[in-house]
């Protein structure tokens, strides 16, 4: 009896020696440690865009303030089309109607970008309403660079009536 109690501990020194060896415990303290509550912010690609930041500072100027950096010229109104394509079609559908996919679901529809009530305010207006949202409009500025806002106007200024 004892002699298979010996065999037994034996057996169970080796098997824990086998399972500590394939431990490697060397990497955990090479290893970049983070504390628990820490925002650690990876290096950004060029040209990507930043969720934290919200355009702040055009935020505080409000809108009556804020003017359109960009002339309408075609490959700005190129952009705007594409920014409208990925940002707004989806609710607002692909000629402004208020129409699109997702928009179908929401009572009342969304609003005609076409009609006379948004056509007539302010390019800052239009910023303040996209970038920073009212209402059931989400807040776009984590996701569209300001250039892309304001090119996204400029498009919605040539949408035919």
């Amino acid at each position: 009896m004892v002699r298979n109690e010996s065999a037994q501990m034996v057996a169970l020194a080796v098997v824990l020696t086998l399972l500590c060896a394939g431990c490697d415990y060397a990497r955990m303290t090479t290893d970049d440690g983070y504390d628990t509550y820490e925002a650690h912010m990876p290096v950004m690609p060029a040209g990507s865009v930043s969720f934290s930041e919200d355009l702040p500072a055009l935020k505080m100027m409000g809108p009556a303030a804020l003017r359109n950096p960009l002339q309408a010229t075609p490959p700005v109104v190129a952009q705007g089309r594409r920014g409208y394509g990925y940002f707004c079609s989806h609710c607002h559908g692909p000629r402004g109607e208020g129409h699109g996919t997702v928009g179908q679901s929401f009572a009342p529809l969304p609003t005609d970008l076409r009609s006379e009530r948004v056509q007539r305010q302010d390019d800052g207006d239009l910023f303040f309403k996209i970038g920073f949202g009212f209402k059931r409009h989400p807040n776009l500025s984590h996701t569209m660079l300001e250039d892309d806002i304001w090119s996204v106007i400029h498009f919605m200024r040539q949408m035919p009536e």
